[in-house]
């Protein structure tokens, strides 16, 4: 094959915006390495936006593809940053339209924000022209800003496509084309198609809907019409002509029109026969908050498992049993399809339970702290409709951006931890799960970016900061005050939840002693004294949070000792408004909840009745933004992978333990071979099982007592990146053993990282793997490997695999 030109005339020297000299030129097969470690740098945020929501698995041979382009169909441009590549734009030819091309935008994170998207869309559209393209194409995520912007303030003549979660864009690179917008932006998803009829309802039939008052059909219908849905509501009861003042059906073939939604609270036995009629008559969602299924044994779960069955062969989606129904706040639905009693407010906030008697609580709760909602569904015992389905529809809702789960068990847990880690980097997760207390359960939530609280107070203490307030940038923390027993109990408060109080800087201090009463204490908790006024604390603030060593403020205020705590509640609003990047939260000791002080519009502080509880949600918060801000890594390509070989082994065998042999070989298959080894070294041990939550989980450590004694094993979720793998290793407290800073040489920590990311493959690529257990591992000195004695790997049943949600 010919190699293509090299188009020279492509390179060119840059200026960005803030003044910083690049050099732009089209990418060379010899930028394979470099396109990997930028990839390989980029933070999760980055590649959510990047790739549209889903975070992809950067495969190594992938991004080293991207190197080998035609210069003409396809095209990459690269600006420098001295010999590391700052950003990348690439365009594709489109076949059927060849003036269109697709063109899609990277500029790694600390280049952000400097012009480089602008300066590199101004080569595309020259090089595009050149090539006769008149029109680039993009998707954007409708929160991402920088590169809308980029977009509009381009110069080029832009038409944009209608609102959505994703904005698609033409940019005429011809100034005398005339681009054609695109009718309709790309279909939603298939799981977001389904769902629809159940959050964003035409028309509702209750099933089951009572005369009386306070029975759960009639609080239903009740709900509906009280929370202002737009669409008919039929309330479906063959004893009654009304009820609650709407015109009541004896049956669902009687509607006047087929309902899109479904409520069914009827006795269990006679669920089968109502959501059978409601699949004849063309319903495309249900919801059984009937009981008397799974919870009562074998057989109820058995026929809540056929419901679940019949309904998506009838091409409908089923919520529940034992739930108590759906609200979407969101203007499209207005949608009640509850029987609790205490509705909440509209919000940024979403939220899944497991529990029917548990989202009772929280809604009442919920409205209590003046918390909104976007949505709340329980799911009750998730036969169908699971929390990885709502996840995926509030991932493109626009109304929500923090999602709260209540987790007990899911229905396919490997896709769980995969939609988590596509979501979290732009919205946050905070989960509670009733686990015990587990340093590996806790690091297998960190490692999908999922917030893990243990009550449900935590839950809403962190669902109040970030769905008013951003995650502070870093976790150095300013505490201001006006008594000093309680900033002592906050910073003691901050360092147990992992978060620095640190000294302050002696600029920051004199501008602070300047401002400040003579009496104030202006080191770090700053006391402003009990004589505190609003004034003080207004300045306190605005010094501490233009000061580049602060990424949040915990603002302490003891009501008995000052006057006018409105004042005060109105400065501590003014300073978080003047600066947005950071985090202000407050304890207006003795107050609970968001207190009516610190609202105004749609700026809140959060506010707690003890300052731990404020310490704690800035904790999670601030871990939650160095996350989210950290590269992920890339998921290398590994040789001497002969996939199709272990599939064969494993179609061969029965569920169950697979024999001695047939474990080595499909080792083998991957690149580990099993082998005795009487080399110096320690041994250690690789495990995989399945977790009830996040799927395939692979777990490390040094054998005997580290293990044993000590619970020094590290655990990841796999697929693994490079990353993964490194930090893996490194996390284990006697890491100091493996990398030669204690007691010798150490080991082939590249061998064992790489055996590590070879499991992450095996196991990712062979979903019947149920087990495995490679123990002992010999781990040799630096450049001998690794050797792998013994091998256990246990296949599971097909009947056991994860479900459809």
């Amino acid at each position: 094959m010919t190699t293509p030109p090299y188009p020279e005339d492509l390179e060119q020297p840059g200026l960005v915006r803030t003044g910083r000299s690049t050099f732009v030129r089209p990418v060379r097969p010899e930028d394979a390495d470099r396109l990997v470690a930028f990839v390989g740098g980029l933070s999760r945020a980055t590649l959510a936006y990047r790739s549209l929501g889903p975070v992809v698995r950067a495969r190594d041979d992938v991004i080293r593809r991207g190197a080998h382009v035609d210069y003409l169909n396809e095209l990459a441009l690269v600006a420098l940053a001295g010999d590391e590549i700052a950003g990348l734009v690439r365009y594709v030819r489109d076949p059927e339209e060849p003036e269109h091309a697709e063109v899609t935008f990277t500029i790694r994170d600390d280049h952000q924000s400097e012009g480089f998207g602008r300066l590199l869309l101004e080569h595309i559209a020259a090089a595009a022209r050149d090539r006769g393209i008149r029109v680039l194409e993009a998707d954007v995520l409708a929160d991402n800003t920088r590169m809308i912007n980029v977009f509009l303030g381009s110069g080029f003549q832009v038409e944009s496509g209608p609102p959505g979660q994703i904005v698609h864009f033409e940019i005429a690179v011809d100034p005398q084309a005339q681009a054609v917008a695109r009718a309709e932006r790309r279909e939603h998803t298939a799981v977001r198609r389904s769902l629809r009829p159940l959050l964003e309802p035409r028309s509702v039939a209750v099933i089951g809907a009572n005369r009386g008052p306070l029975t759960i059909g009639h609080e239903i219908v009740a709900n509906l019409l009280r929370g202002g849905f737009r669409g008919p509501v039929f309330p479906v009861n063959p004893r009654a002509e009304q009820v609650a003042g709407t015109r009541a059906y004896p049956d669902v073939r009687a509607l006047p029109e087929v309902p899109d939604l479904a409520l069914v609270a009827v006795r269990a036995e006679a669920v089968p026969d109502v959501v059978r009629e409601c699949a004849e008559a063309g319903a495309k969602a249900v919801v059984v908050v009937s009981t008397g299924f799974g919870e009562t044994g074998v057989e109820g779960r058995a026929t809540e498992l056929e419901l679940a069955r019949f309904a998506r062969a009838s091409g409908m989606r089923l919520v529940g049993p034992n739930c108590m129904g759906v609200v979407n706040t969101t203007p499209a639905a207005r949608l009640a399809a509850t029987f609790s009693p205490a509705l909440p407010t509209p919000g940024r906030v979403a939220m899944s339970s497991q529990s029917g008697p548990l989202g009772l609580a929280v809604l009442d709760f919920a409205r209590r702290l003046r918390l909104g909602f976007s949505g709340f569904v329980s799911v009750g015992h998730a036969v169908d409709v699971s929390t990885n389905d709502l996840l995926q529809w509030w991932e493109e809702d626009p109304e929500t951006s923090v999602v709260l789960l209540h987790v007990e068990t899911f229905g396919n847990p490997r896709r769980f931890a995969r939609i988590a880690r596509r979501v979290a980097p732009r919205k946050p997760i905070v989960a509670v799960h009733p686990g015990h207390a587990d340093a590996a359960v806790d690091s297998l939530f960190a490692q999908s970016g999922v917030i893990r609280t243990r009550s449900l107070q935590e839950l809403f203490d962190v669902a109040l900061l970030l769905a008013h307030q951003p995650p502070p940038p870093g976790n150095r923390v300013a505490v201001i005050t006006n008594a000093g027993g309680p900033a002592a109990l906050t910073v003691g408060a901050c360092e147990a939840s992992g978060l620095r109080v640190p000294a302050l800087n002696e600029r920051l201090r004199h501008a602070l002693r300047t401002a400040l009463s003579p009496r104030a204490d202006v080191t770090n908790p700053i006391d402003l004294t009990p004589m505190a006024t609003a004034a003080h604390y207004r300045q306190a603030l605005d010094a501490v949070l233009a000061d580049d060593g602060i990424d949040a403020a915990v603002v302490l205020f003891m009501p008995p000792l000052a006057d006018k705590p409105d004042e005060v509640a109105a400065a501590i609003l003014d300073a978080a408004e003047a600066a947005p990047e950071k985090s202000v939260v407050a304890s207006f000791l003795g107050g609970a909840g968001v207190a009516d002080l610190l609202h105004r519009g749609e700026l809140v502080v959060p506010t707690y009745a003890f300052p731990e509880s404020a310490a704690a949600s800035l904790g999670h918060a601030a871990a939650y933004q160095a996350w989210r801000s950290t590269p992920a890594g890339v998921i290398p390509d590994l040789s001497e992978v002969d996939t199709d070989r272990a599939r064969s082994l494993i179609a061969g065998c029965p569920p169950g333990a697979v024999p001695p042999q047939v474990a080595a070989e499909l080792l083998d298959s991957y690149g580990i071979s099993v082998r005795e080894s009487n080399s110096p070294g320690p041994d250690a041990f690789l495990s995989v099982r399945a977790d009830p939550v996040f799927g395939p989980v692979i777990a490390f450590g040094l054998t005997g007592d580290y293990a044993d004694l000590m619970a020094d094993v590290a655990h990841r979720i796999t697929p693994l990146s490079d990353r993964d793998a490194r930090e893996m290793i490194r996390s284990l407290r006697a890491a100091p053993l493996l990398d030669g800073r204690v007691g010798g040489p150490g080991v082939d920590l590249r061998a064992l990282e790489e055996a590590v990311l070879r499991i992450s493959a095996m196991v990712e690529d062979l979903p019947e793997i149920e087990s495995m257990e490679l123990r002992p591992v010999r781990l040799l000195p630096p450049g001998d490997g690794v050797a792998v004695a013994h091998a256990t790997i246990e296949l599971t049943d097909d009947t056991r695999r994860g479900g459809l949600s």
